[in-house]
């Protein structure tokens, strides 16, 4: 039985120009040996398996050649080249230095660069994994490297430059090697398999040259593991079967699912992905990377980044024209945030599904905008009945809208027991102030009193309290009914529900507002700051605007950093507060505190007892209740 070789060694490359991947280099190489113009020591770095050891022994055994070709390769007929050949050179010593890296390695190392050859011109010294050796071994091998004898060169292979001595460093001519794409490692397998008459799909030599990850070596292995699988028959269904890679049609079937916001589907398809073997973190990691793909496809000058075969390259053309690039910007967003968190996630299911949900909610009522930030909340999975439907609508007329909005909340809150402008009574029934709450709320007529239950009363601490509210508002009845509005509209939708486009500031119109309102505006825009900028949100929480002139507002900071800040947030801030407040003037400044001006930030504590001393309802209501601060 003939001894069987694996590939990696059966097809190492013998010349520079059957090195795959690495042009440049061995260009360079084949020059400097042409013209005679040879560095005592090199060192190559880069990741394994692209052929440094492999390009370490070409250039020893061109060096040494006695009748090199034309072309600058060792013509492998000489003495020299059969005696490397052969492996019986002695000319080139190999060292492996991470067994033998201490001291007395090198030392013998060092007896032996004074030897000069015997066949040829030069004694090359490969040292591989040269990161290895000891500090102590590195300051015992600088003075001969710096200045060996002139039939000594050295050539040292490392996966790490950084670990190396930056003495060793300047010392070498540094060479770094790059990963091979995956296009050269496809057409180097397919060379292989016709060598060896085995049969191929070429997706199959794509799913094995990406699972290589850039290095030849390991795409060699996986090769002839694959062969040896599919018994000389490599197709794609078997190659992913025996490698575990999950198939692109789950993700191309997945997209569709998600772009149609087929939550139930895309839920099912990932529990049969799950029911396969398949870990959460592998699924996500691969969906982002689909996503990442059906992004280049989308363009003519980004498609050559798309690394699949020819034959798929079409489907992902054809999909990606149906997939808006806001949708898979942030689709790729909320994949690497899931795959981030994923490792410390409890229910690491729950957190894939609720990544799926999110990403199948981008594709319906997308808020304008830039599309880098998705928002994290999560909108109902079915749709609401026919009663409800009426509610849902946009008006045709927004200002006539408003108007209605406003004349329903004046009568909901006529029954809440503020005082009535022309007669300055408020009389309740027991019971009704929050059915009628309740009915503002939501939009609703509130319930008509029943007259035999109204009756004179002492007010209670929640009607000082809410006397003293109305009292300080301009108008009362305005202020209460914008603050009705904001609440029903929280109740709808969140600050991230909200579009980030502005809008036109006729359309804004002219609102009156007070600090209160603002400032409550102020924090919702805090809260509504993504992760990355948790920092600035506790900041601004820790800021109150002030009012200068009509609407104009002041903020005055602590130092130039937080300012430098704030100025890039300002057209954001001002655009969020006209829109919410209803007022297109709304204007910010922004200052650095003065020498001596403490800006001041209250705990929770001083704010209470701010409050206290604007409202004397709102002491009633904590001694009656017995309240306490948290």
């Amino acid at each position: 039985m003939e001894n069987y070789i694996v590939s990696a060694r059966k097809y190492r490359p013998t010349t520079f120009d059957t090195v795959v991947g690495q042009h440049a280099l061995t260009t360079t190489l084949k020059n400097a040996i042409a013209t005679g113009k040879l560095a005592h020591a090199y060192l190559f770095c880069g990741p394994r398996g692209v052929g440094k050891t492999t390009c370490a022994r070409i250039f020893a055994k061109t060096i040494n050649c006695l009748s090199p070709t034309p072309a600058g390769e060792a013509c492998g007929h000489c003495e020299s080249c059969v005696a490397f050949d052969e492996q019986r050179s002695y000319n080139i010593h190999e060292l492996d230095a991470a067994s033998n890296n201490s001291v007395e390695d090198i030392r013998s190392l060092i007896e032996q660069v004074r030897i000069p050859p015997q066949v040829g011109k030069y004694k090359v010294f490969i040292i591989d994994e040269v990161h290895m050796l000891s500090t102590a071994a590195f300051n015992a091998f600088l003075k001969t490297l710096e200045e060996p004898p002139e039939h000594a060169i050295f050539i040292l292979a490392t996966t790490e430059k950084h670990k190396i001595l930056p003495t060793i460093l300047s010392r070498c001519q540094i060479y770094d090697f790059n990963r091979m794409e995956v296009g050269d490692i496809v057409r180097h397998l397919a060379h292989v398999a016709q060598s060896e008459g085995v049969g191929f799909e070429e997706q199959a030599l794509h799913v094995i040259a990406q699972k290589a990850d850039g290095g030849m070596r390991d795409a060699l292995s996986i090769f002839d593991q694959v062969v040896s699988y599919t018994g000389g028959q490599i197709t794609y269904e078997k190659t992913i079967e025996n490698l575990n890679v999950l198939d692109y049609e789950y993700y191309f079937r997945l997209t569709d699912q998600l772009l149609a916001g087929e939550v139930s589907s895309c839920l099912l398809t990932f529990n049969e992905i799950l029911a396969k073997g398949f870990e959460g973190n592998h699924f996500i990691g691969g969906l982002a990377s689909h996503f990442r793909d059906l992004l280049v496809s989308r363009d003519e000058v980004t498609l050559p980044l798309l690394e699949v075969a020819d034959s798929v390259k079409q489907r992902y053309r054809e999909q990606a024209q149906r997939c808006a690039p806001r949708f898979l910007y942030r689709a790729l967003k909320l994949c690497n945030d899931c795959d981030m968190n994923y490792r410390t996630s409890r229910n690491k299911r729950l957190l894939v599904e609720l990544t799926l949900i999110e990403v199948a909610q981008l594709s319906t009522d997308e808020p304008a905008g830039s599309g880098l930030g998705p928002t994290k909340s999560l909108k109902p999975l079915f749709s609401a009945g026919a009663a409800s439907a009426p509610t849902s609508a946009a008006p045709a007329n927004p200002v006539a809208a408003t108007e209605k909005t406003n004349a329903a909340t004046e009568n909901s809150i006529a029954a809440t027991g503020i005082p009535n402008a022309a007669t300055g009574k408020a009389n309740v029934a027991p019971g009704a102030t929050l059915a009628s709450e309740q009915a503002a709320a939501y939009g609703r007529p509130a319930p008509a009193a029943d007259p035999a239950t109204q009756s004179a009363r002492p007010a209670t601490a929640k009607e000082l309290l809410t006397r003293s509210a109305a009292g300080q508002n301009r108008g009362g009845l305005k202020s209460l009914t914008a603050v009705s509005i904001r609440h029903r509209s929280e109740a709808t939708a969140g600050p991230a529900d909200q579009p980030t486009q502005p809008a036109a500031e006729a359309d804004w119109g002219d609102a009156p507002f007070d600090e209160r309102e603002l400032s409550y505006q102020w924090f919702r825009f805090a809260n509504s700051l993504p992760q990355e900028q948790a920092a600035m949100a506790a900041r601004m929480k820790n800021l109150t605007p002030r009012r200068l002139e009509a609407e104009t507002y002041e903020v005055v900071l602590d130092n130039e950093q937080v300012m430098h800040y704030m100025q890039a947030l300002v057209p954001e801030i001002e655009t969020y507060l006209r829109r919410e407040l209803k007022n297109g003037k709304v204007c910010l400044r922004l200052r650095v505190a003065a020498p001596g001006e403490q800006v001041k930030a209250y705990s929770k504590k001083e704010q209470f007892q701010m409050m206290l001393q604007r409202s004397e309802g709102l002491q009633l209501l904590r001694d009656e209740l017995n309240l306490t601060l948290a």
